[in-house]
């Protein structure tokens, strides 16, 4: 099959789970034996985070014939203007961008390359598809986060582009109503993420000096709230002085993570608390864990969380999170708290305070993630990728 992937988003050292995923999917692709084309929207040039097959072609769509097309003054102050009264209207300038200096570039690269199927990551991508350029190729339209986001946060024109999808993707069982209770009629697929199953798991059983909790997101205040672990962690510092807080990932706003720091600090956990930074060795880190906890507001799948479980840590996160409520079985593989930091901080105390708990939780967790193993997910995305090809060619 020629496959293409439109991914209107950032993708240049991008160490986020968007463009993991991404790339995860070419790659595959190719080695299945497919002829594969990544389209993308980058303001840098360069390589991937992580690296893409030599065999991928792709085409950054912000720099053309050797020119970076930019959004324009104007753009972006009528966006940041919009922004803090009307989200969904500010998303719409991103839309009006593409549509005005992009759509021809698309154009352009849809006759180059003559696929015969279209993996679309996000609604604007396939609204500038289905509803702007109108191909005539069968759109699959993923969905990396709950797609009842869709009808609430996005911009209206992206809806109908849901609609002409040829099917929808969802990851979880639970967000195919969130497309069905609109479009009763749609294909909706549920194909969770890829998540690599560890050989080697954390040894929760040895006797050790220091304990390691663990978190892995991006350091977002509003999103993955690391924060609140710290504070939690903050209360429980001095009946367990044998443990240790690690949080790795990117950083997304220099004053937040100042303010982290700063949190450590007044406490005096410089010793215990540590921002590590970004790491490429997701399983080492996890591999040297005994609890993984995750205080997301919301994700579209967790996947730093499913991971975790699949190296055999018990895991905490909100039961009010999306996905992450869904992964987490309460009691069975992990714990599922109210919002909040006294709640995070005893849901921590139980496991921190039992390793028979931890035991038994971890050992559930790898099981309850190994039906997301590479050769599922990427078997099922295959057969409905040649399901969609066959049925568009009678």
């Amino acid at each position: 099959m020629k496959i293409m992937l439109a991914n209107f988003a950032k993708m240049v050292n991008d160490s986020g789970g968007l463009a993991k995923v991404t790339v995860a999917f070419a790659n595959e692709m190719v080695r299945r034996g497919h002829d594969v084309s990544l389209l993308y929207c980058d303001g840098h040039q360069g390589d991937f985070f992580y690296p893409l097959d030599a065999k991928v072609r792709a085409y950054n769509l912000c720099w053309q014939k050797g020119r970076y097309i930019q959004v324009p003054w104007w753009m972006k102050l009528k966006r940041e203007f919009l922004r803090p009264f009307s989200p969904v209207m500010s998303r719409d300038v991103n839309d009006q961008f593409m549509q005005k200096y992009l759509l021809g570039e698309v154009r352009r690269l849809l006759e180059l390359e003559q696929p015969e199927i279209i993996v679309s990551s996000q609604p604007a991508a396939s609204r500038l598809l289905l509803c702007d350029i109108a191909v005539e190729i069968p759109v699959i339209s993923m969905s990396h986060g709950d797609p009842e986001d869709y009808f609430h946060i996005y911009p209206k024109g992206e809806i109908p582009a849901i609609e002409k999808s040829a099917a929808c993707q969802v990851l979880l069982p639970s967000f195919v109503d969130h497309i069905k209770s609109r479009f009763p009629e749609q294909k909706v697929v549920v194909i969770g993420n890829v998540v690599p199953q560890y050989d080697v798991t954390a040894d929760l059983q040895a006797d050790k000096d220091r304990h390691k909790i663990i978190f892995i997101g991006r350091l977002v205040k509003n999103h993955k709230r690391p924060h609140l672990l710290i504070k939690a962690f903050v209360k429980l510092a001095n009946r367990f002085p044998d443990w240790e807080l690690e949080l790795w990932g990117a950083e997304s706003n220099k004053a937040y993570t100042k303010s982290l720091q700063h949190m450590i600090e007044k406490n005096g956990l410089q010793s215990r608390i540590h921002l590590k930074g970004v790491t490429r060795d997701v399983a080492g880190v996890l591999r040297e864990g005994d609890i993984f906890v995750l205080p997301s507001a919301y994700e579209g799948f967790g996947l730093s969380l499913a991971e975790a479980m699949s190296m055999g840590l018990p895991v905490i996160g909100y039961k009010n999170c999306p996905a992450v409520n869904e992964l987490i079985k309460h009691e069975e593989n992990g714990l599922l708290c109210e919002d909040g930091v006294d709640a995070l901080a005893e849901a921590l105390q139980r496991l921190m305070d039992t390793k028979e708990l931890r035991v038994q939780y971890g050992a559930q967790a790898k099981k309850s993630v190994e039906q997301y193993a590479a050769e599922n997910v990427w078997g099922d995305w295959e057969k409905l990728l040649s399901q969609m090809v066959k049925q568009h060619k009678l």
